[in-house]
């Protein structure tokens, strides 16, 4: 005769009901943080972007002479032409980089050439002011610096440009009832 206990079947059938709850109650822990992570992801992604926000843009102002290297050159057979312009360049304030004679040694027929590159055609227009009738020509160069070569017509340089002051207390400003003005925030 055999004997069969009674428990043994039941506690097999406890164990892999408790080893399927443990295994579903993984899988489910498991897809939560899934779910969690998926969803925190998702949502600090939307919060890094910014709202959009008024942009305030002041207009670009003008170089200020300091601010324009030059380079000054002489493309004629006159003796120290670039060293007495050049001096003249620098009392009125510019930086003065190389003088000398022209390293391309073009014939300039006019009274001056100014070659400048891409990014130097703001700081190029103030150097023109600098010879009437000087001639602009733009070139590959990198940087924003300028040439100043003087050519065979080449006299003096253009008496200087008188600027006309402006009240900076008024400009952009509302006035008001008192007859004061206050600054206008436009941004």
């Amino acid at each position: 005769m055999s004997y069969v206990e009674a428990g043994a079947p039941s506690d097999a059938r406890r164990a892999r009901r408790r080893r399927a709850l443990i295994t579903l109650g993984l899988v489910a822990l498991m897809l939560f943080f899934a779910f969690w992570y998926a969803y925190s992801y998702y949502r600090s992604d939307n919060t890094r972007r910014a709202a959009p926000r008024p942009v305030c843009t002041t207009a670009a102002t003008a170089p200020q002479p300091a601010d324009v290297t030059v380079n000054v050159y002489n493309a004629t057979t006159r003796d120290g032409l670039a060293k007495k312009t050049a001096a003249e360049v620098r009392k009125r304030g510019f930086l003065v980089a190389t003088v000398s004679n022209d390293p391309l040694q073009k014939k300039v027929t006019g009274p001056a050439e100014v070659r400048y590159g891409p990014s130097g055609k703001k700081e190029a227009a103030l150097v023109l002011q600098l010879v009437k009738g000087a001639k602009g020509v733009q070139d590959a160069r990198n940087d924003s610096s300028v040439d100043l070569v003087l050519g065979a017509t080449y006299k003096a340089l253009a008496p200087p440009v008188k600027q006309v002051p402006t009240s900076t207390a008024t400009k952009g400003a509302t006035p008001t009832k008192g007859g004061t003005a206050t600054p206008s925030t436009a941004c």
